[in-house]
């Protein structure tokens, strides 16, 4: 009798691949990365600088967007949520570091190039989380005035934030707007501080690298917790200056990372 069982496509499956490995991180290991970040920016700056640029008129644009709408208090939460597309402007520079590792030639030919694969792969399936969570952003920006303040209009960007800082509704809406962009701000970078970097140099599901990300903020909850504060600091301090700052700050960021 025939083994009827054999040769079956269950019986072909490849097995599965294991988990990537996480190890507990502390503070120096942060700064050993930023160091070497810094490094990796001083040996590619005319990359990195171009890449910062280009992120920091894109800031820039769409403050002025809001301002020509009519929207100017606006401004302040979506430069913030503008920032959160940070992980994407950086996948360039994640790239420049890869061949800098590698030893390989840097050209803007074959980093565009990464940049453009990434349209077909995994990674560009995190562009709907990163969307879903900016829409969960712009949602609560709109709400929560609504709940402290009143569904009513102000003449001036002035005026909204007189009401803001000068009234105890305003002072509230301020504390609970900046507590839940917290909550928003770091499950983002839970899900995406390992994940960008790793769908790049891996040939791993998005899944698989969102769990990765998250077992390696909670394994090293501390230094990880405390880069992200380093990084949202750094960058509102970035921002500060007509999003000037961000030609310089990204790539380190995006190096270190």
């Amino acid at each position: 009798m025939e083994n009827q069982g054999a040769g079956t496509p269950t019986d072909m499956q490849e097995p599965l691949r294991p988990a990537p490995v996480v190890r507990a991180i502390t503070a120096n290991d942060i700064v050993d990365a930023l160091m070497s970040g810094l490094k990796d920016f001083k040996t590619a700056p005319h990359i990195g600088l171009v890449i910062g640029a280009l992120f920091a008129v894109g800031g820039v644009l769409v403050i002025l967007s809001a301002s020509a709408l009519g929207m100017s208090y606006l401004s302040y939460p979506l430069a913030a949520g503008f920032v959160l597309i940070g992980p994407f402007a950086a996948v360039g520079l994640y790239e420049v570091s890869r061949r800098i590792e590698k030893e390989e030639p840097l050209t803007w030919g074959a980093i565009l190039s990464t940049m453009w694969a990434q349209k077909g792969r995994e990674l560009s399936w995190m562009a709907f989380l990163v969307l879903f969570i900016q829409i969960m952003w712009m949602y609560q920006v709109r709400l929560l005035p609504a709940l402290f303040l009143g569904f009513r209009s102000f003449a001036s960007f002035g005026e909204f934030i007189s009401e803001v800082v000068g009234t105890p509704e305003g002072l509230m809406f301020l504390a609970v707007g900046h507590v839940v962009g917290a909550i928003l701000s770091l499950t983002l970078f839970s899900l995406t501080v390992i994940s960008f970097p790793l769908l790049l140099e891996q040939d791993r599901d998005f899944i698989t690298a969102m769990i990765t990300s998250v077992r390696a903020v909670a394994m090293s909850p501390i230094p990880m917790i405390g880069w992200a504060f380093t990084v949202t600091i750094v960058l509102i301090a970035s921002m500060v200056p007509a999003f000037l700052g961000l030609v310089i700050t990204l790539p380190i960021l995006g190096h270190t990372t």
